[in-house]
């Protein structure tokens, strides 16, 4: 296995497998604008042997082509924006060549093979290295000088940042959390399906994989490294009419220790992606940015906290924090080519 030793000057041949999807495309917009980062190969399925113009024709260099996504050996760096499956083995196969990875698909994302097989209904092919990847939540979890990282998915994402830090403080209670979420039809990829067609979607707002959604344990992890806790989580999406951004809200039990807002404030005052704000989030406020909105309200009625987060689905929620894990990984700035800002209306 080849080492590699970066430094702030140096340029990283990078690869992109799965560069014809949203958030692969994101993912050659956020590299094509950052310094330390070169890519050299672009990996498409069903576009190979065309050009990236074909299927990204708003990003500049049209004319790149688009290879396999298969074993790249000659570049240091790999992002694997694929669907589920398709990185086990590629994932596996690159670390043994000495590059380092984020997997920005499910497939490394949970911490054992019992976990896994509560998601999955087929075994994972690699159960012994499941726990060799980190979880790439920046905010959350440590993934400096990491070699491989598994971007976590846009749900669990913003379940996390809102109400982690108050279960790792020990403001709420572990059991009966509560994530309805609301995201937009990127969220479920570019391929074709009916139930994703301007017909089906529009003028309409549905929940899906109600009760059985495989974030679900993904969710419940990410609570328990963070505390220590077992915890459990109703989680129900929702598929809303618009392109991009997500909206997370969480509602939790209150232990009567300290105010959630100002736990939240505190966990995040180094952050440069988490915003706390003092009124409900909207994603309209996330959209092109890398930036997560959080907010609290405390029910006493009922006791109860009230969590939200907002991000761009495919920034925040993806390409955007695959990118901010790679600069950790590597040694750059966290915040080394990305937007801070986003577009409105």
């Amino acid at each position: 296995m080849r080492i590699c030793v970066y430094s702030p000057s140096m340029s990283i041949r990078t690869a992109v497998l799965g560069a014809s999807g949203y958030a692969g495309g994101e993912l050659v917009r956020l590299l094509d604008s950052h310094d330390g980062f070169d890519v050299v190969f672009l990996g498409a399925h069903s576009h190979a042997g065309g050009v990236l113009g074909d299927v990204h024709p708003q990003l500049e260099g049209g004319d790149r082509p688009l290879g396999s996504n298969e074993l790249v050996k000659e570049v240091e760096f790999a992002f694997l924006a694929l669907p589920h499956g398709s990185s086990a083995s590629l994932g596996h196969q690159l670390r043994q060549e000495g590059v380092k990875v984020v997997d920005l698909g499910s497939d490394y994302r949970l911490d054992s093979a019992a976990r896994y097989g509560e998601a999955y209904p087929s075994p994972h092919p690699f159960p012994d290295e499941l726990a060799d990847w980190r979880y790439g939540l920046p905010e959350l979890f440590d993934v400096k000088g990491a070699t491989a990282v598994a971007s976590p998915g846009c749900y669990p994402t913003a379940v996390l940042l809102a109400v982690g830090p108050l279960l790792a403080q020990g403001l709420i209670e572990p059991q009966g959390i509560v994530a309805d979420c609301l995201s937009g039809v990127s969220g479920a990829g570019r391929a074709l399906a009916a139930e994703f067609l301007f017909g089906e979607v529009a003028d309409g707002v549905r929940a899906y994989a109600v009760g059985r959604h495989r974030h679900r344990p993904e969710i419940e992890m990410g609570l328990e490294q963070l505390s220590g806790k077992q915890a459990t989580v109703t989680f129900t999406p929702h598929l809303v009419p618009m392109p991009r951004g997500l909206l997370a809200t969480v509602t939790a039990s209150l232990t009567g220790e300290g105010d959630p807002g100002e736990a939240l404030a505190h966990a995040y005052r180094e952050s440069p992606f988490v915003e706390v704000i003092d009124r409900p989030p909207q994603t309209r406020w996330t959209v092109g940015s890398n930036k997560a909105l959080v907010a609290a309200v405390v029910d006493r009625r009922q006791n109860f906290v009230i969590a939200q987060c907002a991000i761009d689905n495919l920034l925040k929620g993806a390409a955007g924090q695959a990118v901010q894990a790679a600069n950790l990984m590597v040694g750059y700035d966290e915040a080394d080519g990305l937007p801070r800002s986003g577009w409105m209306p």
